[in-house]
């Protein structure tokens, strides 16, 4: 039976391409979740690709999930850095995590190098631009 993932894009990733090209790159929110859906294929998972700016959404999303997939890979956005709402739905699910951020935010301003879910998250990738996902991706393969 095959591996059922969920990838949630947190606020304003939606915008990428648009938002910031020098820091999030100019390629569309479109265009890398075709790639996140061909990579998800080549590793035989099931993909849903999910999308919020909403806190309350993003954790109902994860909530409902919980006996749907496998894994998660989720982008928070500025949500990494202070929703202990979030990291405690992430805790509450007991299903791989890996936390994702297109830019190195242990790089940029001194808040985002925070993170409040990396302690119930499997791992953290970032700074690989779109290809974080895609290694969070292979990084589930190895947790199943």
């Amino acid at each position: 039976m095959r591996k059922r993932v969920l990838v949630i894009h947190g606020p304003n990733i939606n915008l990428v391409g648009e938002r910031e090209p020098g820091i999030y790159g100019k390629e569309s929110f479109e265009s890398i979740n075709n790639e996140i859906r061909a990579c998800a294929e080549r590793l035989g998972f099931d993909c849903e690709i999910y999308q919020s700016n909403s806190e309350g959404e993003i954790i109902d999303k994860l909530q409902a999930c919980r006996q749907e997939v496998d894994g998660v890979v989720a982008n928070m956005g500025a949500y990494t850095h202070y929703s202990i709402a979030i990291r405690d739905a992430i805790a509450s699910i007991r299903i791989p995590c890996i936390e994702v951020h297109i830019s190195n935010v242990h790089s940029r301003e001194e808040f985002r190098r925070v993170s409040v879910i990396a302690p119930v998250c499997a791992g953290q990738i970032c700074g690989f631009g779109k290809y974080s996902y895609l290694l969070a991706l292979e990084g589930l393969s190895h947790l199943f």
